[in-house]
């Protein structure tokens, strides 16, 4: 028999910190008959199905992995201080209770996962972390599913309470015969937006040209990037985006003229 615990199935990215994966394995040791058990954590980036797999070549790359022998015990890799989950379960297991402690890197991805379209089977592509527990003679032998445990977790990143300016972007264009520019301003009334929260865009136009400015085009796009082995991008557009009508920026209007548009776009989630 072999069993793992663990008091959660989330872990918080604080930027500079991550918490660490603390939990406890019950063995057996007359199952292990002279096996040494393990425990790794892996981040993996899946991005194809399994059945796409060929010639051995899988559509999965391992990002991270940590590893630690459990039993026998290594002194070097037994935690020196436990958490007080870890010291209730060891009370409550009993002597054939080993506690584990990892600490993952601040570099990692969040875990994520592509929303798989309606004819998809299988797994869904994305970043996910799993611990696994296993008994073998050593680290480079093959584990087979029956001498194996696993746990699905995840690593979030929730959004700083502090944020920082609304971001704003400006251009200006010339046009011929016309010795003057179009300034054109674009900002955001806030930072960070949450799933199902309204966008809210204020434009401000100041046309010193002898041009007209008739209408104007406000578009959302989502970028999704994906880098397993060579970089690609997404970039749907995001939908709900509401019409509106703009009055004519007359030709050498100094005055800066602006006008928010609320409820332009709301963010989805994938």
């Amino acid at each position: 028999m072999l069993s793992i615990y663990l008091g959660k199935r989330d872990f918080v990215d604080h930027v500079d910190s991550v918490e660490p994966v603390d939990g406890v394995v019950l063995i057996d040791p007359e199952y292990l008959k002279d096996r040494k058990v393990y425990v790794t954590l892996t981040c993996a980036f899946r991005y194809g199905r399994d059945d796409l797999d060929v010639i051995g070549l899988t559509f999965r790359k391992d990002l991270y992995v940590l590893s630690t022998q459990i039993y026998p015990p290594v002194p070097e890799q037994t935690p020196t201080s436990l958490t007080p989950l870890q010291e209730k379960l060891l009370k409550k297991l009993g002597e054939h209770a080993y506690p584990f402690t990892f600490e993952m890197a601040t570099n990692l991805p969040c875990s994520v996962t592509l929303q798989p379209g309606p004819d998809d089977l299988g797994k869904a592509c994305g970043v996910d972390f799993e611990v696994k527990g296993f008994c073998a003679e050593n680290l480079e032998e093959k584990i087979h599913k029956r001498n194996s445990v696993r746990l699905v977790i995840r690593k979030v990143q929730f959004a700083p309470v502090n944020t920082g300016p609304a971001p704003k972007s400006e251009t200006t264009r010339q046009f011929m015969m016309s010795d003057k520019p179009l300034h054109l301003e674009a900002s955001l009334d806030k930072e960070i937006y949450y799933h199902g929260d309204p966008i809210t865009v204020n434009i401000n136009i100041n046309n010193t040209t002898n041009k007209i400015v008739k209408k104007i085009k406000i578009s959302g796009e989502r970028e999704h990037g994906a880098h397993p082995q060579a970089s690609a991008s997404f970039l749907p557009p995001v939908p709900h985006i509401l019409p509106f009508a703009l009055c004519p920026i007359l030709r050498s209007c100094p005055t800066p003229w602006g006008r928010p548009l609320k409820h332009l776009c709301e963010s989805q989630v994938l």
